[in-house]
C-alpha cells in the first residue's frame, strides 16, 4: 500500500491513524483469544484443566501533567515545564545574557 500522505489533510491523517490503531487493537485481541483457546485445547487434550483469566494492562502511574514553569514573553504559546532539554527559544534568550528567572510564571 503506497500512499502520498502529503495529499491528505491533518484531520484525514488523524482519522486514518485512529482507524489503524483500532484495527491493530482488534487484531491483537483476536490473536490473544486464539492463543487462549489453543492453550485450553492443548491442556484438555492431556487431561489438564486450565483457568486462564484475561490479562489486563498493569495498573500503575498514569502520566500526570507537569505544570508549566517558564513562558516566552515574546510568544505566550511557547512554554516549558523545566524538564528535559531547554527549548530553543529559551536557549537563545539565555545566550543573550538574560536570566532564566525572568521567564518563570508568576515572577
Amino acid at each position: 500500500m503506497k500512499s502520498n500522505f502529503a495529499e491528505f489533510s491533518e484531520s484525514e491523517l488523524a482519522s486514518m491513524i485512529d482507524n489503524a490503531q483500532k484495527a491493530l487493537r482488534e487484531k491483537h485481541d483476536n490473536k490473544r483469544k486464539e492463543v487462549v483457546t489453543k492453550i485450553k485445547e492443548l491442556a484438555t487434550s492431556i487431561g489438564v484443566n486450565v483457568d486462564i483469566t484475561e490479562i489486563t494492562k498493569p495498573v500503575g502511574r498514569k502520566g500526570s501533567k507537569v505544570p508549566v514553569k517558564y513562558q516566552n514573553p515574546q510568544n505566550l504559546s511557547q512554554k516549558w515545564t523545566g524538564r528535559g532539554m531547554k527549548p530553543k527559544w529559551l536557549q537563545a534568550l539565555l545566550e543573550e545574557g538574560r536570566d532564566i528567572k525572568e521567564f518563570e510564571l508568576g515572577a
